[in-house]
Parts: C-alpha cells; sequence; structure tokens
C-alpha cells in the first residue's frame, strides 16, 4: 500500500564542508514509500530464501538487464537545475573528520548487491551502496533496482542487500530490506529523472552454529513434526529425488549495517562538470560482443559529470559520466563525489539508471544518473529517519 508525505528540512554540515560543499537548505516535495516485508516472520523467511542450499539462489542470480541501455540517438545534452542551494550529508565516521588525500582508490566496503526475484520469477541482482542515516540501516540503489516496472507490481520481492558479496559469501550478512521510499513520480510515472531509491534494512543476519541442518520425512505426521519445529528458526522445504527434506537455518543477529560496513555521505544540487568516482559490479556485454567484466568484482571508473537527457526512459534532467561499465549489474551503481580513499568515504551524487554507447562504435562509453537535487533530498530525508530493527 502506498502513502504519500510532505517533506522538508535542514540538517547541520560539518566535517568534510571543508571540501567547499554548502550546507543543506530546505526542500519540498513529494515521497512515495512501499513495504517490502511487514513482519519480523516474513523477514526471516527472505533471509533463509537466500542463505538456503548453501546460498545456492545467491550463486544463481543473474545481473539485472530490465531498463540497463539507452540507443545513442537518445542521449543528448541537457540541463538540470539545482532546486535549493547545494547540500551534503557527512558520511558515517566523518561527521567530525577533516579530509585527506589518497593517490591510490581503495574500493569501499559500502557497496555490494542487492538481490530479488524479478518478473520472470528468477533471482537477479544490481548495484547498491550503504549511505548514511539515523539508524544506519539505509540503501541506495536505482529505482528500478526496487519498483517491479517490468510486470507494473509494486515491488520487486524477496529483496536483500549483501555488502561486499562474493561468489556465495556474505561476509557481513544479509540484510533485508524493509521499506523503500522513492519519489512520488517515479512511483506512479516511471520518471527516469526520479530513477533512484533509499530502502530500510532490518540489522544483517548470519548463519548460527546449527545452520544446514537438515532433516528427512517419510509421512504427513512427520512433516507436520518436523514443519512445526523447523518454524521456530526458519526453514526451507524442497523436494529432492522424490524424497521432501526441511533444512533448518539458524539465524544470528549480525547488526546495523552502517555499523558493520559505513555509510558513505549525501550530496544534492551539485554543479554539473565535478568529478566522481563510479563503484560498481559492471556485467553484460558491449553492443559488439564483448565481455570485459564478468560481476564477481567491484569496479571502479572516475570522470567529470555532464549534463544529459534521455527521453525513452522519460529522462530529461539527468547527468551523464564517460565510463565503459556494461549495464547489466552495474545498475544502481554509486556516484561518490569528495571520496576520499584513505577512508573509503564521499558522498553519493548519483546511481546509474542506465548505460548507452553514444558514439556509435558499438562499445558502452557512458553511465547516466538522475540528478540528485533538493527533492531527492527529500526522499532522503524520509528514508533515514525511519526505524527498521531486528529480525533474529
Amino acid at each position: 500500500m502506498k502513502r504519500t508525505l510532505a517533506f522538508g528540512g535542514v540538517v547541520a554540515a560539518t566535517g568534510l564542508l571543508a571540501a567547499g560543499l554548502a550546507v543543506p537548505a530546505q526542500a519540498s516535495g513529494t515521497v512515495s514509500s512501499d513495504n517490502l516485508t511487514t513482519t519480523n516472520y516474513a523477514a526471516q523467511q527472505v533471509a533463509t530464501f537466500w542463505f538456503g542450499q548453501r546460498a545456492a539462489n545467491l550463486q544463481q542470480a543473474t545481473p539485472y538487464n530490465v531498463e540497463t541501455t539507452v540507443s545513442s540517438k537518445h542521449v543528448s545534452t541537457g540541463g538540470p537545475a539545482p532546486d535549493t542551494k547545494p547540500g551534503v550529508v557527512p558520511a558515517i565516521g566523518d561527521e567530525k573528520k577533516t579530509t585527506s588525500t589518497s593517490k591510490n582508490v581503495n574500493l569501499p566496503k559500502t557497496t555490494g548487491k542487492v538481490f530479488f526475484i524479478g518478473a520472470d520469477h528468477r533471482p537477479h541482482w544490481c548495484t547498491a551502496t550503504s549511505v548514511q542515516s539515523s539508524y544506519h540501516n539505509l540503501v541506495a540503489t536505482a529505482g528500478h533496482c526496487v519498483y517491479d516496472t517490468a510486470s507494473n507490481k509494486a515491488t520487486l520481492d524477496k529483496w536483500v542487500f549483501v555488502p561486499g558479496y562474493y561468489q556465495g559469501k556474505t561476509p557481513w550478512g544479509i540484510y533485508v530490506g524493509k521499506t523503500a521510499f522513492t519519489h512520488y513520480d517515479y512511483d506512479v510515472y516511471e520518471d527516469g529523472d526520479r530513477d533512484y531509491a533509499f530502502v530500510t534494512v532490518y540489522n544483517g543476519v548470519k548463519l548460527g552454529a546449527d545452520q544446514y541442518k537438515w532433516v528427512k520425512y517419510d509421512d504427513a505426521t512427520a512433516e507436520q513434526k518436523a514443519a512445526a519445529d523447523a518454524k521456530k528458526a526458519g526453514y526451507l522445504v524442497w523436494t529432492i529425488r522424490g524424497v521432501k527434506y526441511i533444512e533448518y537455518i539458524a539465524l544470528e543477529d549480525a547488526g546495523r549495517l552502517g555499523d558493520n560496513v559505513g555509510g558513505q555521505g549525501l550530496a544534492y544540487n551539485q554543479k554539473v562538470g565535478g568529478s566522481v568516482f563510479v563503484f560498481g559490479y559492471p556485467s553484460g556485454s558491449h553492443p559488439d560482443g564483448t565481455s570485459p567484466f564478468t560481476g564477481k568484482t567491484l569496479k571502479w571508473s572516475y570522470g567529470k559529470t555532464f549534463a544529459a537527457t534521455a527521453p525513452s526512459i522519460k529522462g530529461e534532467e539527468m547527468v551523464g559520466v564517460k565510463s565503459s561499465f556494461t549495464g547489466e549489474g552495474s545498475i544502481g551503481s554509486a556516484w561518490l563525489t569528495q571520496y576520499k580513499s584513505t577512508r573509503r568515504l564521499g558522498y553519493l551524487d548519483g546511481v546509474t539508471a542506465a548505460v548507452s554507447d553514444t558514439d556509435g562504435n558499438k562499445r558502452i562509453d557512458t553511465s547516466i544518473s538522475p540528478y540528485f537535487d533538493g527533492e531527492t533530498y527529500g526522499v532522503y530525508k524520509s528514508a533515514s529517519a525511519t526505524w527498521s530493527g531486528k529480525i533474529a
């Protein structure tokens, strides 16, 4: 069920504002929110779905390929404009820190993959990142990595964030999505200028000592008893070679997302032409058929933003950056301005919504993001003040 909220307010700026970013200003607009899970038990079932069968669903998931590429003729220079004064929210841990410099590019711990079930009923993933919030429980990604634009359902099913994911490994646990926040214009009209989402997540969960305990049963009475016992901790049931099993999965609390991996700050109404690092998990091929990225490891690119439009996705006020990231997997990639490699922190100033081959040489050369303005800050502010809690 959707609801619309009015928003507006000011956040005090500290620390990294020495980098030249101004105090956040008031913003106004509308926010839509949708529940991804409504009960702790439902959240436990989502977590066990991804942990089950030795994380088989995580490992079998494929990069999301919905609305990833726009043709070059649909990318042109445009003119996003600030709607209020420039503003920032400091990253977790940098509220009172000073700036520093580094020649190396250390990858952020905050970035990972979001997993979900697509309209095709198969597991898929996008890129996402942890961001600052009151309860250290917030994830940012592309709007269409949360909202089901393919089948027009409200949201994608079984949505989780896994920071640092690699080949079935969940080093900081699995964080089940609770509530998704986006701009009303994206939720209702799929406006490409608002193709971003901020999602609150429950505390992470990890596997307990009794992980993956298998119990076989052969009759209905034994099945009922086994299911009742398994329900206390979360379970999955399926058939293997004609024999049913219940897989017990004991879940333990892994703590809050931001406490474990940190959270990037947020920047909005920034001047177009600034430099950004783009961090994501690109996968898929270029139009010429070459596939330089596997999607298995976090990659980065760097460039200056420029104004862009993409009418095919209803994007009239967007920004672009030169990047060879192919679209599958990299959708939702974090655009970080003023990124400090030593602290692995910066300000989130965009998320990849699509990619394009702008010069027609059959090689992807541009990533496109909504322009983060005061209304983006309003969506963020509503999400960042929302509590989620534990599921184990």
